[in-house]
Order: structure tokens, then sequence, then C-alpha cells
């Protein structure tokens, strides 16, 4: 097999000897550190070396390639091929079924795919490399259809033969990025065709034809039409330039700005490709929180060489803009958007921009927010400032995407109240190229929230659906959660801005409102670990993401059982209970971390484990100021006779909210303020509700680990134990949250936990005193 070989690790090649500078315990073909290293086989066992350490003294030379010489001959060489996650859902494993493997080969003779784009190329070698991989042979290609079972793909200006079957009405409404995959005779042939009005929707096609194949679907009689329901399909990268990640479980960023643009990384392009083959168009590639230094020359310079790579797959790139840079690297004395060198200096920036990037998206912010600099500085609003920025873009068909994650702890007012409060007075006041990027909820991607208010109540300006599918509040890397449910959930609260199914999946694609333009973000899980996401199901999180993006009508079951048979495996002994343990996983997470609508008890700053007893510093940043609990109760009352958050939503939801008899339990101290005897659904008191709950979830983190327990042998081992010690912490980490939170809001209920119960086995004091200086991300 040909490797790459990357890393922390790295090799010195001479003479066909191979220099192992340290860590020489590890087995011959596995002589780097597979969590962080970028290495892919492709082919045959040759070894291509791209990072060389300093030259070893002669003696040191011949003693490590004798013993390396002594490995490889002594050494079993079956980690060459091991499953170490890095091919994600792309892995094109052989159809071992013979009767489809039969039918797949009988479908696909021939190949017709004219064209040489990049777009082209890039699709025709996925195409390829597919059926390469799962029918063990190679396709010919034909320019004339003269067989059954030729496999046409194109659009009609690329192919004169996809042109003369008369699409036109099947592809009219399919639009730029909408593709059609139909089995129909082709001058006297039985056919399939991939066909779309554009070649980035030929892509798209593509890779659901594979996707189709992968999964075992049938495949005679075919007639498949798809096209996205959302515009911008994006993912967020909260990475930094020195490649730390905020929020980043994964290892560090994956964009090596000190080697760009001279040397692009396979993958980068591997990146494009599985986004591109669930439907993400677009990658904001550094932090909210953003450097200016990314906008100089030389970074644009970087940009542009991933741009470059990112283009054949359909993904614009985009940059976050921090609105002091006419002051940190413009040399201006102010970054009023109301003065005329600061609008000149930035439509100077976005020119230059659009040089090196001809189809750069535009920008993503966050201002006036913990801290960020922003139009407020000047006693402007956010719309002046978003339309500064807008006016520059537009000429080049470029968007601002307007962050409405806004608080402040000098505002009295319900953090959850703020930026309702302060953007629904400037709905209608945005440029068209503006959108306003809002988050789920209405304090920050917790495990359980509320749809966001916000949602609705700006009609005349587009809002875009922010989602988290880093696990900032859900285990961070250790912790199996599915998150799909998630996202279905808020995706299909029914916000009745215009009466009874106006949900805010309707909001974000634009049709309950008529906007032209539409987009949702996901602050990505990617790091340069070598399985992209660290937790193995945590790909799921991307892969579920990308395919909501494209069709949020989507069943949370649909998406993981394509993920599973795509990702693991097609024997559905092993599917079924792994998609029950994924199903329920999220329910189970909300129930060890913050049952009834709890929320915001982690820790603080590092948001890593339970920490109710927060209570110095900024209050909005607390875990007290949230859960509230004292001697008479738990719960943050939101109703009218307390922050009255419950207002801002539409008189239906308003009331659902509200009242006591309808409020869902998931809220339930969301919104209300309640006495620890407080008589739940269940009969049982508040108190015992919620003991009740945070067993239930840790109990069930047991149950998922004797689900996977039982799948021993089912799937490669190496995957199979990387999740096993996973689950293992998540069990011990299910039992801190639970005995934690309970024995802090035992102090207030002074009730006893029953003793039915396993007894907390710490004290208290034991866990405030834990300390985590090293976790990662923050």
């Amino acid at each position: 097999m040909t490797y790459t070989l990357t890393g922390k690790n790295p090799f010195v090649v001479s003479g066909g000897s191979f220099i192992f500078l340290n860590q020489l315990k590890y087995r011959a073909l596995v002589l780097f550190d597979r969590q962080y290293s970028e290495a892919q086989p492709i082919g045959n066992r040759d070894f291509t070396v791209q990072h060389q350490s300093e030259a070893l003294p002669m003696k040191s030379f011949h003693t490590i390639t004798a013993f390396l010489l002594l490995t490889l001959i002594f050494l079993p060489l079956h980690h060459a091929s091991a499953e170490d996650g890095y091919r994600l859902w792309l892995r094109y494993e052989p159809i071992a079924n013979t009767a489809y493997h039969e039918t797949v080969t009988q479908l696909t003779r021939e190949l017709h795919f004219p064209g040489d784009s990049p777009t082209l190329t890039a699709a025709r070698d996925e195409l390829r490399r597919g059926l390469s991989g799962l029918l063990g042979e190679s396709l010919s290609d034909t320019e004339a259809i003269t067989t059954d079972g030729t496999l046409i793909a194109g659009t009609p200006s690329t192919s004169e033969i996809i042109a003369g079957l008369n699409l036109k009405p099947e592809l009219t409404g399919l639009g730029p990025e909408g593709f059609l995959i139909k089995q129909t005779p082709v001058k006297g042939h039985d056919c399939t065709i991939i066909v779309a009005n554009t070649e980035i929707g030929v892509l798209y096609g593509v890779f659901h034809f594979l996707k189709l194949l992968q999964t075992r679907q049938a495949i005679p009689g075919v007639s498949f039409t798809s096209k996205p329901k959302i515009d911008l399909r994006l993912l967020n990268h909260w990475d930094n330039l020195d490649r730390t990640v905020e929020r980043g479980y994964a290892g560090f960023s994956i964009w090596d700005w000190h080697t760009l643009p001279e040397y692009t990384r396979t993958r980068y392009t591997d990146y494009a490709r599985a986004n591109a083959s669930i439907g993400i168009n677009g990658t904001v590639l550094t932090n909210v929180n953003a450097n200016a230094d990314v906008l100089t020359t030389r970074y644009l310079k970087k940009v542009a060489a991933l741009a470059d790579l990112f283009r054949p797959y359909g993904i614009q790139v985009y940059l976050t803009a921090r609105f002091s840079a006419p002051v940190e690297i413009g040399g201006l004395e102010t970054a009023d958007p109301l003065e005329p060198a600061v609008v000149d200096w930035w439509k100077e920036k976005v020119d230059e921009i659009y040089e090196y990037i001809p189809d750069f998206g535009g920008f993503l912010v966050k201002a006036n927010s913990e801290g960020q600099p922003g139009p407020q500085d000047y006693d402007r609003s956010h719309a002046v400032g978003a339309n500064m920025l807008a006016h520059a873009l537009a000429p080049h068909d470029g968007v601002v995407m307007w962050r409405a994650f806004v608080y402040s702890n000098e505002v009295p007012e319900d953090r959850a109240k703020q930026a309702y409060n302060e953007f629904t007075p400037l709905d209608g006041k945005f440029l068209d190229n503006v959108l306003v990027q809002v988050k789920n909820g209405p304090i920050d991607f917790q495990p359980r929230e509320p749809f966001h208010p916000l949602f609705g109540s700006m009609p005349e300006t587009p809002l875009m659906m922010e989602f988290q599918i880093t696990q900032e509040y859900l285990g961070q890397g250790t912790h199996l959660v599915y998150l799909a449910p998630l996202y279905k959930e808020a995706l299909y609260s029914d916000t009745y801005a215009r009466g009874k199914g106006s949900y805010v999946a309707n909001v974000v694609d634009g049709s309950l409102e008529n906007h032209d333009i539409s987009g949702i973000a996901g602050v990505s899980n990617i790091g340069n670990t070598r399985n992209w996401t660290s937790h193995p199901f945590a790909q799921a999180n991307w892969y579920a993401y990308g395919r909501l993006a494209w069709d949020h009508g989507l069943s949370s079951a649909k998406i993981a059982d394509e993920w599973i048979r795509m990702t693991f495996t097609n024997d559905t002994s092993f599917i079924h209970p792994t998609k029950d343990m994924m199903l329920a996983s999220r329910e189970i997470t909300v129930n060890y971390m913050t049952p009834l609508g709890l929320h915001h008890i982690m820790g603080w700053g590092h948001h890593y484990g339970p920490a109710p007893w927060i209570h110095e510093g900024r209050a909005d940043w607390t875990s007290v100021y949230y859960h509230r609990a004292d001697t008479g109760g738990i719960g943050f009352d939101r109703t009218a006779s307390g922050s009255d958050a419950v207002s801002q939503y539409y008189p239906p939801v308003e009331k659902k909210f509200a009242d006591l008899e309808t409020c869902p339990e998931k809220y339930l101290l969301w919104f209300h303020h309640l006495p620890w005897d407080y008589r739940t659904n269940s009969g049982r008191s508040l108190w015992n509700e919620l003991v009740h709950r945070y067993y239930q979830g840790a109990d069930s983190v047991d149950w998922m680990q004797r689900t996977w327990k039982s799948l021993h042998g089912k799937i490669d081992s190496e995957r199979f134990e990387r999740v096993s010690e996973l689950l293992q912490i998540q069990e011990q980490e299910a039992e801190w949250w639970r005995n934690a939170c309970l024995l802090y809001f035992q102090t207030y209920s002074r009730e006893q936990i029953p003793a039915q119960f396993k007894q907390p086995d710490r004290s208290l004091r034991y866990y405030q005193k834990l300390e985590f200086p090293y976790a990662p991300g923050h």
C-alpha cells in the first residue's frame, strides 16, 4: 500500500531504509501515531514520506535500520489495512452479497461520462473509486451506447446523449444543485442515468448513487430526484490561526497554516469529498472569536489554496471578519461603520479577497458579544454594521452572516430574552445579502432547549439556523450522543408564526416567509485526529447535520441507518441494536446531565462536567443564575410572574409553556420555579422525579455498554475497542454527573435519595474540589 506519512513522529528515508526517531515499539507498518497522523493508504505497499527529521549519526542510522528490518521480517502485516475511521462513511467496501453484486455489475457494465472540468473529473474519479471498491473491478469507458447496463452521467450541456433524452421537464424543478437518478431506455438499451442541470448537481448525484449501493438499496427501476431545501449549508470551524480549536475535542485544527499555500494535504481533498457527499457547500475556516490577521494578504494566499482545492466539490470558502480589523491591521484610528475611511477600507479589502478567491462566499461576524468588538462600540446598530460589510460584498455576490448570539451581563434582563429584544426591532433593516444566524435555543447549545423565539419573529429577515456539532455541552470528546434527534426537535418545533404548522424548519429554509436566500450552519467537530472526530460515533453527527441541511424532512432513524451501513456494516444484527443505542443516546444524556429543563449547570470555562454550585463571577456565566435552587424549589420562572420570556413566543406557544398543565415536562424547569414536592406526571414529587431521571440516565449508559459488548466480532476490532473504552468513560462520567448534581440539589431539597438507588460513594465536597486545568477546547 502507498502511504503518505505525516504527523508528530517523522521518518528519514535513505537507501530504501526507514529511520523512526522514537516510539520504536510500534509495528513496522504502523510506525506513526495513528491518532494524529494524516497518512492514508492508496495503492501498493510503498511509502511516500513527506516530513523529514534531522539526520542521525551513521551509527544510530545502522542500529535503527537493523531494528526495523527485523521488525519488518517478524511482525505481521495486518495493521496495514486496519480500520481507523479515516475513510468515514466513504469506505466502499466490497459487496459480499452475491446476488446484489451481480445485479449492480449488470447495471454498470460501461461508463459514459464525458467532460474534463475539475468538477466532472472529481465526480468521475469518485464514481470509479466507489464502484471499484464495491465491485472489485474497473468500468470501461464508452462514447456510444451499445449495451444494456451503461451508466450515463453528466448534464445536457456536457453530453449530447443526455441532451437528446428530453429530460427538461424533470430537470426544470431541480435548480442548480439537484439531480436525477433514473433507469431509462437510451438508444434501445436499458441504462442508468445520473443527470443534473449543473456539474455540481452531477457530483451530488454520483455520491447519492454510491450511497444507494453502499446501503444495498434496490436499483432496478429506480427513478429518484433530489434537491436541497436550504441554499447555504455550512460548517463553521472555530479554528484559531495557532491551530488550537475553541470547543474542539479532536486534536488541533486541520488547517496547517504554516505549510500553506505550497503544501496542500490529501486530507484537505478528502475533507471536501466528505462534505460534498452529504451536500455541505460552504466552510467558514476560522473562529467566530476572530483574529484579524486572516484578512491580511499573506493569509489570503493560504486561504486561496484551500479554496482552489474545494471549488471542484462545490464548497465555497468563508471567513470570520473581526469588526475592529480596520484598526488592527488597517492602521485606521476607528472602525466606525459610518466613517467613510472605514467603509473604503472594507471595500478595498473585499476587492482584494475576490482577487485571490473569485468565488469567496462572504463573512461570518460575531460582534458585541462576549467581549468581541462591534458597531455598538460606536453607538451604531447591528444592522448598520452588517450593512456596511454587505455593501462591500454585494458587487461580488457575497453574503454577511451576522450572529444573533448577543447578551450582556450589564443588562438585568433574563439572558434568554436579550437576543430577541435586540434583534426584532431591526427586522427589515438589513440588506438583502445579510442573514442573521441564530442558535437553535436562546441560551447556548444546551443538551435541551426550547427553540429560539427569534424564529418566526423576524419575517423580513432571512434567519440561519446555527447548530453545534461539536459536543461542547454533551460529553465533549468522550460521550456517544447522536445529535440528529436534537436537530429534528428544534427544526420541527412549531412557531405558530403563520398559524399551526409554521415550523422552525420552514423559517430556516425560507419557505414560510418567501425569502430568496436561506442558510444553516453547524459548528464543526473536526480536528486533525486520524479519524477526524476522535469519537467514532461523533462522525455520525457530522453526517447527520449534512443530511438534514440538505433535507430536514429525513428521519433520525433513516440517517442513522445510512451512516451505520456506510461506516460499519450492512449486517442487520449489528445495525438494529446500534441504531437503537444511537436513537436513545441523546435522551439518556439529557437525563444524566440536565433533566426536566435544567440547563447551564456545567463546569465554568471549560464546560466539562457538572458544577451546579458555580456562583462567583459574572452572574450569567454561573450555574445558580439558571437553576435558582433554594429551599423552596428549583427552576427559572420565565412566566409572567418571572422574567416573562414566554411572551416572546407566539400566543399558542406562550400559553403552552406558561401553563403547568400543558408545559412539556422536558421544559418544566426551564420555564417554571417549582417546589420540591410538586407532583410530576409520574406521580412522583419533583425531587424524586429528578432522582429518578438522573439514575435512569446513568443506568442507561450501562445498557449502552452491554449492547455494544454484544456486538463483538461483527466489526473490526480497532474501532470496536475504541468505542468500548469510551463507553466505559461515559459510564463513569454519567455517574459523576448524577452524584454531583443530586448531592448539591439535596442541600436545598433536604430530601433523601430513596434507598432503592445506589447511594453516592463520594461527598459533595469531593466533587466541588475537582479541577480540570487540561480540559481541551477552551
